[in-house]
């Protein structure tokens, strides 16, 4: 191959896909500039084609109850307004990589279920439990990072109380033809750096104390993170489109 030249027109075709082996007329990848680290004391930078959701300044990109959201905005994080209900985003999205940083009460108070208790929900149906595990037992499958009700993480990669802990997530949203279930949801979720799920499959929505089967929906929906009383706090959230992925 000479220097110049960016690959091969003499290879053989990849199976099941379009292009040769180092096929030279392939697209190249979209060039973007990656996001930075957090630290404790402040939010880092998302990647340049990331979508913001939160970036905390103000809630303008969420609702709520009678169609506003009504958490507290300070510091550049939001923080439960108790009772004042979940909030959802008003954007809707499917196949994804999220980012969510969140932050469970420096004061400790209650225990189990009882202690930083909140919840991201992934189409406003899925959810991760957000909890205060760090040297608090609960059932298995409501602990931090649990897929709620169905699936325990792998590890307990809780920090302590008050300190800012990630959820990574690349999620794939269920797929229905009719009524049918034709690939059910599934996702990935790294906790803190630790990968607590890998590719794990979704058995439908979750919810307390049943187990739900699927339901024909759309394949894009809010995020939505749930009042449950607890002072938890959220910042720096964003995602990524991963809808071509498999195209």
């Amino acid at each position: 191959m000479a220097k110049d030249k960016l690959g091969y027109d003499d290879t053989p075709i990849i199976p099941g896909q379009n292009f040769k082996v180092h096929d030279s007329k392939r697209p190249q990848a979209r060039v973007i500039t990656p996001g930075t680290a957090s630290t404790e004391e402040q939010a880092g930078e998302p990647p340049s084609d990331a979508v913001v959701l939160f970036d905390g300044t103000d809630l303008s990109s969420w609702t709520g109850r009678d169609d506003k959201a009504q958490w507290k905005v300070e510091n550049d994080y939001m923080e439960v307004n108790p009772g004042t209900g979940d909030i959802q985003t008003k954007k809707k999205f499917g196949d994804c990589q999220l980012h969510v940083e969140w932050q469970s009460p420096h004061e400790v108070s209650g225990d189990s279920q009882g202690r930083g208790n909140s919840g991201v929900f992934l189409m406003g149906r899925y959810e991760i439990q957000v909890l205060d595990c760090y040297d608090n037992p609960t059932y298995a499958d409501g602990a931090t990072a649990g897929i709620y009700g169905q699936w325990p993480p792998l590890v307990n990669a809780c920090r302590r109380p008050g300190q800012w802990q990630t959820y990574d997530i690349v999620w794939k949203v269920p797929r229905f033809r009719g009524k049918k279930v034709l690939c059910p949801a599934r996702l990935t979720l790294i906790h803190n750096g630790v990968v607590v799920h890998h590719d794990k499959e979704l058995i439908g929505p979750t919810t307390h104390r049943q187990v739900l089967p699927y339901e024909a929906h759309p394949e894009e929906g809010p995020l939505s993170l749930q009042d449950h009383g607890d002072l938890v706090r959220y910042r720096n959230i964003w995602y990524r489109s991963l809808r071509d992925y498999d195209e």
